[in-house]
């Protein structure tokens, strides 16, 4: 009796099975060289980012067949997860639009269903950043400006609704502000009526809500030298002046306007109906918060010159790095690198925008958004990576603070003593201590004195008390914090007082 088994025989079982586990290999390999492509387009290449772009748009057209859902979803979370290469994927979906009308058209609504489900699943950031990004859709000629206006508008109908809390009103106004930069030009000579009416009842909403949290949320009492503004008021002053300027700003790249003879003659989408979901209470919105301001031009040494406070390009680079921080924040050092290597880092003093952008996290009322130590830890490889520049920008800023004191919130002056205690502590203590010699004429409970006397009282827990008396100047002997010593309170003032039987066995564990 013949106890082979029949595929035994000729092999096909085997065969079958090898060319499965290849197919599946070859088709794994593809997927992540696909993906590896679109994630890196745009980064340090020796080729030109146009060329790059044609030549990705290439490779993508020819696998659309075989990795059609797998491109939908990486061009759709890309733009989210970096939304700093918005518009170079947006020229990407721009040009593969251009050549396959159906593609482009399932894109668009791949990225609605993306959006709708953010608001849904109270993911406001990714919303925003899909909202961007449907806009920057109608500069690529991917998605008509009618059905842009209408999708806005029915943001700011959702602004409008009555009985539900006040930050989702100003989330969805904040959304659709924050979104302008980026498209206000091409509405502005298509659609001029259609974009003076929606910020028409953007201005009506805006002298209407109350704005009682602002004087909660301030760092400084008072508003000498910089004011301090309000999130959406600030942004509404920076989109004005931007609609002065004829909605031309400087900052935003634009790579689709070397392709704008293919662009202007791909057919164009129309966005459906999209009604944002209604309000729940398990819903939680983002906190309102108080734009913070450290430095103007005047702060800053010759060079680039740093944009006013309500210049849209000072928004987009505030914007930028605080993306930038939120994003590698695990990573101190990738988080430095990213910062200090900003894409137009050549026009702006960028050491003192990232200075004030991580003061401005730090100092965030009621509370910052990470652990302190993350800044600090940021702030001092900032300091390594560039050694020329960041310590000095920052022993700037660390003077302004302390000049300012006097004013500050008292959480924020916790805040600031912890940092600086730590920044000391990595640096070997150094600090020019002379130059706050006249805030030893002020009593000691002052907030000047009073925050060295903190800050040596932390110092202490790195260091020992011996190398203070040494590393002081004579005059700070005051505030130096008392040397740590134990108390045994059995032999204190006062501890004949104690239970005969208590002093009895107090002695006999001594003896042994």
């Amino acid at each position: 009796m013949n106890r082979r088994r029949p595929y035994e025989d000729d092999g096909d079982f085997y065969g079958e099975r090898n060319k499965k586990r290849r197919r599946v290999s070859e088709n794994q390999e593809m997927e992540e060289r696909l993906e590896t492509l679109i994630l890196r387009v745009g980064e340090n290449s020796t080729s030109s980012l146009e060329s790059n772009l044609e030549g990705l748009v290439s490779v993508l057209e020819s696998d659309l067949g075989n990795f059609r859902a797998k491109i939908l979803r990486i061009l759709s979370e890309c733009p989210i997860k970096m939304p700093e290469k918005c518009t170079i994927y947006s020229t990407m979906v721009g040009l593969m639009n251009a050549k396959n009308y159906n593609f482009g058209g399932e894109f668009v609504e791949y990225m609605v269903k993306t959006f709708k489900d953010s608001l849904k699943q109270c993911q406001w950031d990714a919303a925003r950043y899909a909202l961007r990004f449907l806009a920057d859709l109608v500069n690529c000629h991917v998605i008509s400006t009618a059905s842009l206006l209408q999708l806005l508008d029915s943001m700011v109908d959702a602004a409008n609704e009555d009985n539900v809390p006040q930050v989702r009103r100003d989330w969805y106004v904040f959304a659709v502000l924050s979104t302008l930069p980026w498209v206000g030009r091409e509405l502005y000579e298509k659609k001029e009526s259609a974009l003076e009416n929606l910020l028409v009842r953007i201005e009506v909403f805006l002298n209407k809500r109350t704005k009682k949290h602002h004087n909660a949320l301030r760092v400084w009492s008072v508003d000498a030298p910089h004011p301090q503004e309000e999130y959406l008021d600030c942004l509404w002053a920076q989109i004005r002046k931007l609609r002065q300027d004829n909605w031309a700003e400087k900052h935003i790249p634009r790579p689709y306007l070397a392709f704008d003879s293919v662009l202007c003659e791909a057919l164009q989408h129309n966005i459906p109906a999209i009604h944002p979901p209604p309000h729940q209470d398990s819903f939680e919105y983002p906190m309102p918060w108080v734009v913070y301001r450290m430095f103007d031009y005047t702060d800053c040494p010759p060079g680039p010159i740093l944009p006013g406070a309500h210049s849209i390009e000072r928004f987009l680079i505030e914007e930028h790095l605080h993306s930038i921080i939120e994003t590698h924040r695990w990573e101190r050092k990738d988080c430095a690198i990213h910062l200090l290597y900003l894409s137009y880092k050549d026009k702006i003093p960028l050491e003192y925008c990232i200075v004030e952008v991580i003061f401005a996290e730090l100092f965030h009322m009621p509370t910052p958004r990470y652990l302190e130590i993350c800044y600090g830890s940021i702030l001092i490889e900032l300091c390594k990576q560039q050694p020329s520049k960041m310590p000095q920008v920052l022993a700037q800023a660390t003077e302004i603070l302390f000049m300012r004191i006097d004013s500050m919130n008292t959480s924020c002056f916790d805040r600031f003593v912890n940092w600086f205690s730590y920044h000391l502590s990595n640096f070997q203590f150094r600090w020019s201590w002379d130059d706050w010699d006249s805030c030893l004429l002020l009593e000691n409970e002052h907030p000047r004195p009073k925050f060295i006397q903190e800050v040596l009282l932390k110092c202490l827990r790195f260091s020992y008390h011996d190398r203070f008396k040494e590393m002081m100047p004579e005059a700070y002997a005051k505030l130096i914090p008392k040397p740590p010593a134990p108390q045994y309170k059995y032999t204190m003032e006062g501890a004949g007082k104690w239970p005969l039987r208590l002093v009895l066995l107090i002695y006999e564990l001594s003896l042994f």
